[in-house]
């Protein structure tokens, strides 16, 4: 029934839906919308979903007037076609690629993280006791007001200022250990 339908009636037959058009458009057109993305690393359930999204490009096309045929319907189709899958190629590019670079960012980060934890394991007791306290009370989240009742301070001010002088104190071994030099330079 449809073999030499024009471009004006299937362009009618899409705006108003018609059921008749769309069957001869999956007839005609599906194969070679399938036969590209197949040649273009995809699926026949990735070329139904090109197939889809091109009529709905095409449909929108339509009826927002913003159709611009200057070749036959078909080819203009399979150029709609060809844009939707290589969109959706660029897409999966994307996602693969950051895909693949998370775990190693990842691993690298936790092995860092790994690495540091020891060489401040091995200095920590050479930290005099009441520091040790002070950054591992401070390291529970215990706050400032908390850590002075703990450790008998005189006020807040004074929790702060003793963490602060700890935490340095913990740096200063740490920036004449050997092991931490070469952290350092390796990151």
């Amino acid at each position: 029934m449809f073999n030499r339908v024009s471009d004006i009636s299937i362009i009618d037959g899409i705006r108003n839906q018609d059921d008749k058009t769309l069957n001869w458009l999956y007839d005609n057109y599906l194969p070679a919308v399938k036969k590209h993305v197949l040649n273009n690393s995809g699926s026949k359930h990735d070329a139904s979903d090109v197939f889809q999204d091109t009529i709905i490009v095409l449909y929108n096309q339509i009826t927002e007037s913003t159709l611009n045929l200057r070749l036959d319907l078909k080819g203009y189709f399979l150029g709609i076609a060809r844009n939707v899958w290589n969109e959706q190629l660029r897409r999966n590019q994307k996602t693969l690629e950051l895909e693949f670079d998370l775990p190693e960012d990842e691993a690298q980060e936790e092995m860092e993280d790994q690495t540091l934890e020891r060489i401040v394991t091995k200095v920590f007791p050479m930290l005099k006791p009441d520091e040790q306290m002070i950054l591992r009370l401070f390291a529970e989240d215990m706050s400032y007001e908390d850590i002075a009742v703990r450790m008998d301070l005189k006020n807040e001010t004074n929790a702060r200022r003793k963490k602060y002088l700890s935490k340095e104190a913990l740096l200063g071994l740490l920036k004449n250990d050997s092991e931490y030099q070469e952290y350092l330079r390796l990151r």
